[in-house]
This record gives structure tokens, C-alpha cells and sequence, in this order.
């Protein structure tokens, strides 16, 4: 089956959905999304999102704040172009329905995380993530030329090399036509063609034993543009959240958001020491880089699981209402956060690389764009600033909607693209294989390729990955295309583009940290 439109939106979190809302008035949108249209990274956000809104507050030191959080490794231009647009786009949120908190003089309950010089984080309490979700979604149900397509998976992008045509990653002149899309429903392959391709589709937490995305995080969009010959950077800039809620029986992990050690939380060790003040003269406020190398420094020298997080000092009532889900949750779990120390541990969380894009959202394929998680802007160089990922989908989304509408009269459909091809068989064992291939994966890349580093261990993975990579091929060839073998090797490109990246940068920056090129200035 062939289906039409003039946006395909691969991802339904808040760049896809943004891109898709500015887009609709120009032409058919189809959304895929391989769940629900709620199960995406931005629905489980927490903090916030970050723009200068307050007096006190201005574009220099969100500028300033950023490029020190990234390591020297930020493009200023994108920088500069992300934090000045913010506070439009803040307004069509609002405009969208988004509900930020307010003071009881009406101005905006902002917020203060680690790496910030101001307090600049807008939030919805401890759901920030899931209030843009839930607004973005009713605009999304109620346009006309936006059609949702739930427990759709995209396998492939389409590009010339379906045509036969054997190209390289150093042509430029690689298009894209849209997709291959199984229909998990009736596990029927469609294509999908469009005159313009957006993926939106998150990030890579999964690749991880323990993370804190949703476990759809599977990397896919990274992995078909990377398999199309796109250009895909930074891969090594894993980003691991210092304060996941301790619970080796829970995947994903819940997190507890930065915002919480912006209120004044503190960091203790098992024993009740606190411990940054050795690490960084911010303390429990310093850039997640520092604070999650610190804590796992603190629990191997310890031999612990986790550190704690003490809210203990502050207000219980002023705590319940500034993180109604996170003193829910920890209730629920025995923890009472206004009583008790909550046990924290690093997750993988965020990805700062991905699909290279320019300023105006293009990927280095024709007609094919990337927004939030999955793109590699420039923004976050080697290290995430707290916030400013919800911010760059949405202003990403916008520059990417303004330039595919620009040029899509251009664009054709390409009418030649041949039906899937999906001969093959399944047998039960092949179920086997595939689930115990994913936790080969997490524990290949949770043990050597984590917070801390080393070519040894670096060299290790790459060895036992091989091996996955060319098992899982010779199953994907012979066997009924599926979500899960789809996913499996998704979830070995994105980890072998995180390994090779990271083998080849032969220092410590940022959220790379390898014990063979350490920084003075680093732990």
C-alpha cells in the first residue's frame, strides 16, 4: 500500500508534533509513531524548559551559561540563534495551551538548575514534559490535514539507493522520498512517499542497562540516516542524568529532576557525607557532567549503588507542591522525600549528538530534516546545559517548518520507489535470540562504555558488538520483518556510532572522560 502526503513526521514528541502543527496550514501531514502518540521522551521531561523571560535575566548570560556547559565545543551561532528565538516560541506554546507556572503576581515560578546563572527554567510543577505533551497532542487531534499513524514503525528512510543506485557518504546529492513503514497491526510493510521528511524520533537511552527514557528510545532515526549515508557526529556526548531514583527492578529509571537540587537538595553519600564541595565549587549545582562523574567516583570508591538526595532540610509543604509527582512516587516506593534521603544513581538520559543539521534543520540529505533528541545542531556541544533540549526542538522544529515551506513546491513525489520486499520466515527461537541480543547490548555498553572511559574497555565493546552486529544482519535478512529485529539493530548501529566516536577523540571533554586522556581540571 502507498500512501501520500507532503509532510511525513517520523517521531511524536515535541519537535515532530511542533513541526507538524507549523506545517499543516501548507499541505497533508502524516505523524508516525510506533506507540502512542503520549510515549515520547518529552512526555517524561521534568524540569523545564529555558528561556530568558525574567528582568533580571539576559540573552549574554544564557549565551555565556551554555557555551560553558558545553566544553568549548558548542557553535556559538546556533547558540545565540536558539536562546534569542526562545522566547517566541515560549509564546506559542502558550498559545498552543501550554500552562507554565506563575507566582501569585502572575509572573512566570521560574526555576534555577544546575549550570544556570539565573533562574530561567520555565516548568508545569514536576510534569513540564507531559503538560507540552498533552497540549501539543489535542492541537495535533484537532486539525484536519494532520493524520496520526499509532503502531506504525519506520524501518527505512527511501532514498536513490532503493532505485538501485549505489551511493556513498561522500555524494551530495542523496535524497529522500519519504519511508518504509510497518503497520504493527497487521504487520504489513506501506510506503510512505512525501515531498518533505522530518525525524523527530528521540534519542538512545535504550542502547543502556539503565536509563531514563522511555524504552522506545531506540535510536531509529539515527540509525536509518546513518545506514542512508547521512552524516551523524558527536555520538560520544552521552549524557548521563546524576539523579535517577535508585531501583535495579525498575526500567526505565524515574527521574528526579535538577530542578530539585535548584530548590537546595544535597548530595550525600550512603554514610550521610556530603561530598561536592570536593569536586566543584558549585557543588550540587554544577553541570550534570561533574556531578554525575562524582557520584559514580563516589560509589566505586565506596563500593556503593547510589548516593542519596536530601530534601529533608527544606519546607515539607512547600516540597509537596513544587514536586507533587516525584513525592508520589517516592511515596509509593516507602520514601517520604520530606523525611527521608532518596537514593539517587546516574542514568543514561541524553544524547548531544546525532543527525548533523544546519541552521535551518537540514540534514545532509535532500528534503530530509531533523529536530530535537535525534539532530546534532551545534547546541549543546559536549555537554548539555539543564533545559535547553526542550527549547531547541522547538526552535529547530520552527526553522525546519519555515524552510521546508519555502522550497516544497519544488519537491516531487517519486512515483518509481519499489514495494518492500518482505520474503522470509519466523520461527520462535528467532524471538529468543533478538531479546537476549538487546541485553547483550545494554550490559556491552553500560560496563565499558559509561560514564568513565578507557581504550581498553572502549576496544572491549567494539569487539562484542561486532559479533551481535553481524548475527543480528544474517536474522534481519532471513527473517519476517519485525518492530523487535528492527529495533535490535537500531539499537547496534547507535552503539557502534557511540563507541567508534568516542574511540576516535583522543581526550576528556565534556561528558566524553576517558582514565588514557584525562584533563587536569576533570576528575
Amino acid at each position: 500500500m502507498i500512501h501520500k502526503f507532503d509532510f511525513l513526521v517520523i517521531g511524536s514528541g515535541i519537535a515532530g508534533m511542533s513541526f507538524a502543527l507549523k506545517v499543516a496550514d501548507k499541505g497533508r501531514v502524516a505523524i508516525i509513531c510506533k506507540t502512542t502518540l503520549e510515549d515520547a521522551n518529552t512526555f517524561y521531561a521534568q524540569g523545564g524548559i529555558a528561556s530568558v523571560t525574567a528582568p533580571i535575566d539576559d540573552f549574554e548570560k544564557h549565551i555565556k551559561d551554555t557555551l560553558i556547559a558545553g566544553d568549548n565545543c558548542s557553535d556559538k551561532a546556533v547558540v545565540e540563534k536558539v536562546v534569542k528565538e526562545a522566547p517566541a516560541q515560549i509564546t506559542e506554546l502558550i498559545k498552543w495551551g501550554v500552562d507554565f507556572d506563575k507566582d501569585d503576581k502572575g509572573n512566570f515560578d521560574l526555576h534555577r538548575e544546575g549550570g544556570h546563572s539565573e533562574f530561567r527554567i520555565l516548568h508545569h510543577k514536576d510534569a513540564t514534559g507531559a503538560e507540552i505533551q498533552k497540549s501539543l497532542i489535542n492541537r495535533i487531534k484537532n486539525h484536519p490535514n494532520i493524520e496520526v499513524f499509532e503502531h506504525h514503525f519506520a524501518i527505512e528512510i527511501l532514498t536513490q539507493h532503493h532505485l538501485g543506485v549505489k551511493i556513498t557518504r561522500q555524494i551530495d546529492n542523496i535524497e529522500c522520498y519519504g519511508a518504509y513503514v510497518l503497520n504493527e497491526r497487521t504487520n504489513m510493510i506501506r510506503t510512505f512517499l512525501a515531498k518533505v521528511t522530518m525525524i523527530a524520533t528521540g534519542g538512545i537511552g535504550s542502547i543502556y542497562q539503565t536509563t531514563t527514557n522511555p524504552l522506545v528510545a531506540t535510536g531509529d532515526g539515527i540509525a536509518m540516516v546513518y545506514r542512508a549515508k547521512g552524516y551523524v557526529k558527536d555520538m560520544e556526548f552521552v549524557q548521563f542524568h546524576p539523579t535517577a531514583l535508585y531501583n535495579p527492578k525498575e526500567r526505565p529509571s524515574f527521574l528526579i529532576t535538577e530542578a530539585m537540587r535548584g530548590y537546595g537538595a544535597v548530595l550525600r553519600t550512603k554514610s550521610g557525607t556530603e561530598f561536592m564541595q570536593k569536586y566543584d565549587e558549585r557543588k550540587s549545582l554544577a553541570p550534570r557532567d561533574i556531578v554525575a562523574r562524582a557520584i559514580d567516583t563516589e560509589m566505586k570508591n565506596r563500593g556503593d549503588d547510589f548516593v542519596y538526595l536530601d530534601v529533608t532540610h527544606k519546607d515539607a509543604e512547600e516540597t509537596k507542591k513544587n514536586f507533587p509527582n516525584i513525592y508520589e512516587k517516592c511515596l509509593n516506593d516507602g520514601i517520604d522525600i520530606t523525611k527521608d534521603y532518596i537514593p539517587v544513581a546516574p542514568a543514561a538520559h541524553y544524547l548531544c549528538g546525532g543527525i548533523v543539521v544546519d541552521l535551518d534543520g537540514q540534514s545532509t540529505i535532500r528534503r530530509l530534516y531533523a529536530a530535537g533528541e535525534c539532530s546534532c545542531t551545534g547546541l549543546h556541544g559536549a555537554n548539555r546545559l539543564a533545559s535547553n533540549s526542550l527549547i531547541e526542538a522547538v526552535v529547530y522544529a520552527d526553522a525546519a517548518a519555515k524552510h521546508a515551506i519555502a522550497h516544497i513546491d519544488k519537491y516531487h513525489f517519486r512515483e518509481d520507489i519499489p514495494i518492500w520486499n518482505d520474503a522470509g520466515t519466523s520461527l520462535p527461537e528467532e524471538m529468543v535470540l533478538i531479546t537476549q541480543s538487546v541485553k547483550e547490548v545494554g550490559t556491552i555498553m553500560s560496563s565499558y562504555v559509561g560514564i568513565v572511559r578507557s581504550n581498553l574497555r572502549l576496544k572491549r565493546a567494539l569487539d562484542r558488538l561486532e559479533i551481535l552486529y553481524r548475527e543480528t544482519e544474517n536474522l534481519f535478512i532471513r527473517s519476517v520483518v519485525s518492530r523487535d529485529i528492527c529495533e535490535l539493530r537500531n539499537i547496534i548501529n547507535v552503539s557502534y556510532l557511540v563507541i567508534k566516536q568516542a574511540m576516535a577523540r583522543k581526550e576528556s571533554r565534556g561528558l566524553h572522560y576517558t582514565i588514557d586522556y584525562p584533563n587536569k581540571n576533570q576528575l
